[in-house]
């Protein structure tokens, strides 16, 4: 028998009273009551229909019928762990691999972006026999302990920087260190990460803690050699250590997402990857590819965010989380046959319960079906480029507006206080959020200010959605500018 819905009052008070605190609703202090969604929209207790603008997990669309068939077949067959031969993992990653460059030819599936991030960090620690790990300011890969330690976004609040974990600035052309006006701002913030290993040598982060660790370390790196002979005496020793100190700084790996997205939907110069790559692969370590949020054709003119820094750049490992299965709990890893042998040589097994199941895979397999059948890139292309170009008109119109940025359906809108200063709008962008979710448009922010608008919507949003949010918008930011003068006026009056 089916249980009366609760009243949204009803759910609210009983979620306060068994949910942990931490677990933040959006719009706290007017939450919403959702019970139901279908393609970009979702329905609230009353049955009001809300534009949904952030959902990038629902992939596809929310309740994407094909995506909810595939998943109800495959669940009365069977599911269970992948110790048992089944064509949908097989064929899944058969599928996954022809989006993927030839390198990244090996899988692992999981069940969370997390766990991906997690395993990706295994895989390169494992691979490269190092422990540190550079990464973005303001990053975010993941909830996991091990993810806390390398996602500024989370361990500034709490026990901070690990002596293993380095941080780079943000390759932000708008409000970083190198803006619009540089010659070459991706050779100066790949540069940002050459000082890093320069710096961890200089604090002796760089050698093994004896002789044979050394010796190891020079062979590991070595491995391409048929033979390598190692000489004992100190005179050799020394030209030895020389010869292959620059490989021995002990770095695991690069971690970036794609295009940074809690550090404020950025879009990262051109180029910046594939010379970031060059350091870091010069230092021992390998260029991890967090895909969670933005890859599966979500930038619209590559089905890969990676690829917007060009053909030349090809990641050691990338991730990806639930938006390939459309929400549902499935994540893979995908890297080399070398990376993939390094971890397999410790003889210990890599087993994910439900990482792959057959209902899994054949949710994965449907999405991609539905993006290939319904040309979601190419509609993303489209549909993102109205978007943007609607946001720029704005800009011109509304000064709070400093920089509008993007591919596809991945866009950032910059709110500023001051033009020239560029000092976040972060109260007016709350603002703006309530009041948009009063006109049944969601929509939230990110960026260390917390002032910069994302637009990460289901890769079916359409063009009169597009114009929609930006009327919406328009007006709200016209009302706003009127309550200034107002104030500015009264204001003045009263002296």
């Amino acid at each position: 028998m089916r249980r009366a819905q609760r009243s949204r009052q009803e759910t609210l008070s009983l979620r306060r009273r068994i949910i942990g605190s931490s677990c933040r609703l959006f719009y706290p202090n007017d939450p919403l009551k959702i019970v139901k969604a279908r393609g970009q929209y979702m329905y609230d207790e009353n049955g009001r229909q809300y534009l949904d603008c952030i959902n990038n997990v629902a992939h596809v669309g929310h309740c994407h019928p094909d995506v909810v068939k595939a998943a109800h077949e495959q669940n009365q067959l069977l599911n269970t762990n992948s110790r048992y031969l089944h064509d949908n993992l097989t064929d899944y990653a058969e599928r996954l691999s022809e989006k993927l460059p030839e390198k990244l030819c090996t899988f692992y599936f999981l069940n969370s972006g997390s766990e991906a991030n997690d395993l990706a960090l295994r895989l390169a620690r494992q691979f490269t026999k190092h422990e540190d790990v550079i990464v973005l300011d303001h990053a975010y890969h993941g909830h996991l302990t091990s993810l806390i330690d390398i996602s500024p976004y989370k361990f500034r609040n709490l026990e901070g920087q690990k002596e293993w974990v380095h941080v780079a600035p943000v390759p932000d052309t708008y409000r970083g260190l190198y803006r619009e006006d540089h010659e070459d701002p991706a050779t100066a913030y790949a540069n940002e990460v050459e000082n890093i290993i320069k710096q961890a040598h200089k604090k002796g982060r760089k050698v093994r803690s004896d002789f044979f660790d050394l010796l190891s370390c020079i062979r590991d790196q070595c491995r391409c050699l048929s033979t390598l002979t190692v000489h004992t005496t100190s005179t050799h020793v020394s030209v030895v250590f020389s010869h292959y100190a620059v490989r021995m700084f002990q770095i695991a790996a690069f971690f970036a997402e794609s295009l940074p997205s809690v550090g404020g939907q950025i879009i990262p110069p051109e180029g910046y990857f594939h010379k970031v790559a060059e350091h870091v692969h010069k230092a021992g370590g390998v260029f991890v590819a967090d895909e969670i949020q933005v890859g599966f054709g979500r930038v619209g003119k590559h089905f890969w965010a990676f690829q917007l820094q060009g053909e030349e750049f090809i990641p050691d490992i990338v991730t990806m989380g639930k938006p390939i299965g459309n929400g549902h709990p499935i994540a893979c890893v995908a890297t080399t046959k070398e990376i993939a042998e390094a971890f397999a040589a410790t003889g210990v097994e890599y087993f994910n319960t439900f990482g792959g199941n057959p209902v899994s895979c054949a949710i994965g397999l449907a999405v991609l079906d539905v993006i290939e059948k319904e040309q979601l890139q190419v509609h993303a292309t489209e549909v993102g480029n109205f978007l943007m170009k609607l946001l720029v008109e704005q800009k011109i119109k509304h000064p709070i507006i400093g920089d509008v940025r993007g591919s596809g359906l991945f866009i950032g809108v910059d709110l500023i206080k001051d033009q020239a200063k560029r000092t976040p709008a972060t109260e007016e962008a709350e603002y703006l959020i309530t009041r948009l979710k009063e006109e049944y448009i969601l929509l939230s922010t990110d960026g260390p200010g917390r002032n910069v608008l994302k637009f990460k919507p289901p890769m079916c949003f359409a063009m009169e959605d597009a114009k929609f949010v930006v009327d919406t918008i328009d007006k709200l930011l016209t009302d706003m500018e009127k309550e200034h003068l107002n104030q500015e006026k009264t204001s003045i009056g009263s002296i």
